[in-house]
């Protein structure tokens, strides 16, 4: 899933340190490196996207490279360059780094290529792995195993103006068609419109908030052979629902992209919207938001799935060659997604990226976050999972995919079925050959 990019362009992070001859992991204040190391790894180097909790980590990052002697260098790209960057790095053996940040739209291309190894073979398990919630483990995993621990993520939230509801004796709609119907009733345009989503092309973009309609729908990735099947019946409807619905939607939003459709929400001007968890934070802002304690959250309604996703840390097989220094790698990776560092986001006001269940029960989380975005939290987390492809050509499937989908919703492709075909036909010729580069 696209996110917010802090910075436009490739940026270092290099600090001057001096470079320890040995890493001793032992320290009272960081228990998950309590194991010794017994050679030297001096630089871990990482290649990274800009996110609000790493901000927060390299705060605290000095002290850890006193502690462990070894020196953090991260170079941070935007989203696009960063998965092509790593890609690169790994496919022609470069090996430039050591931990690599990956997603849920690249883990099964990384971990099928053997570019990443499995985590918790490194992760120190006083780390607790399993405190991550469901959604973020799942996403973090390809085929049952484990790639990455991650640092932002989240699910999705119907997210309903409560006021406007209330005025209009409506209760928060429960299915799918109890949404649709409410959509219309409440679509008054130019002063409110029923509904905003994502239109723009990507496979982050309009792809992934169309997948749980077309799961909804009876829709299925694969068939029984494991051959794309998106172009089914269920899938079909679902499209044309989902195009359907941009007639209740502001002008332009059928090329919207998640800024724009959060803008438009929190203009005051749209009723509902299905959008990912960590955004209700934006709903909550009063200094941007005109909607601030207005709305409400609770999970998509049935049949929706929420749709799970999750960026983290993997250790890089071809720059880590090395177990000392895969080892150093995972134990980095462990302090950085910690327990400790999770909590001083939310003390520095990041209450965005949280994945970890003892998070959300900490007496920080439940005193400072509203609790209408707990009440949401506690309805959807339980029944969040992964709606996209978990397929090693995700990438390149999916974006053409929202190309094709784009098409439809702008009205340029009036033909949804033979629309869907060539999108299957390309899925299947990308299995095929491979990616498209």
């Amino acid at each position: 899933m696209a996110m917010p990019k802090n910075i436009p362009k490739a940026e270092t992070r290099v600090k001057p340190i001096p470079l320890l001859t040995a890493c001793a992991f032992m320290s009272a204040s960081l228990p998950m490196l309590a194991t010794a190391q017994t050679c030297n790894v001096p630089v871990l180097k990482m290649l990274a996207q800009k996110s609000l909790g790493l901000s927060v980590m390299e705060k605290s990052l000095p002290d850890y490279e006193k502690r462990s002697g070894t020196r953090i260098e991260i170079n941070y790209f935007g989203e696009n360059d960063r998965r092509s960057k790593s890609r690169l790095d790994a496919s022609t053996g470069a090996g430039s780094y050591q931990i690599y940040y990956v997603d849920e739209a690249n883990v099964a291309e990384f971990a099928s290529a053997g570019w990443v190894v499995p985590l918790l073979k490194y992760y120190p398990k006083d780390a607790d792995y399993d405190d991550f919630l469901p959604g973020r483990r799942a996403v973090a995993s390809y085929k049952g195993v484990a790639y990455f621990a991650p640092l932002i993520g989240g699910g999705d939230f119907l997210f309903y103006r409560r006021d406007i509801l209330e005025k209009a004796h409506l209760p928060v709609p429960k299915t799918l068609d109890e949404l649709v119907a409410d959509i219309k009733k409440l679509n008054a345009p130019p002063n409110m419109y029923g509904w905003v989503a994502r239109g723009q092309r990507g496979s982050g973009m309009n792809v992934w908030r169309w997948a749980p309609f077309m799961l909804a729908e009876g829709g299925t990735w694969t068939d029984k052979n494991q051959a794309p099947s998106f172009n089914s019946p269920g899938a079909v409807k679902a499209t044309q629902l989902y195009r359907d619905l941009f007639k209740y939607a502001p002008p332009g939003s059928s090329t919207y992209d998640w800024s724009n459709a959060l803008e438009a929400f929190r203009s005051g001007k749209v009723a509902f919207m299905i959008e990912s968890t960590p955004f209700a934070d934006w709903m909550e802002d009063p200094t941007k938001s005109s909607v601030a304690d207005k709305v409400g959250y609770v999970k998509p309604p049935a049949p929706l799935p929420s749709a799970a996703y999750g960026h983290g840390l993997a250790i890089s097989s071809v720059g880590a060659k090395d177990e000392c220094t895969r080892q150093a790698a995972g134990k980095f990776i462990a302090w950085a997604t910690g327990k400790d560092q999770e909590q001083a986001r939310l003390r520095d006001n990041v209450f965005s990226d949280y994945n970890r269940s003892s998070t959300i029960k900490s007496d920080y989380f439940q005193k400072h976050v509203k609790p209408q975005i707990l009440a949401g939290l506690n309805d959807t987390n339980p029944v969040t999972k992964v709606t996209i492809w978990s397929s090693p050509q995700w990438p390149d499937i999916g974006d053409n995919l929202g190309i094709a989908l784009e098409e439809v919703f702008t009205g340029t492709q009036p033909d949804v079925q033979a629309t869907l075909n060539d999108a299957v036909q390309y899925a299947r010729d990308a299995m095929e050959h491979g990616v498209k580069k």
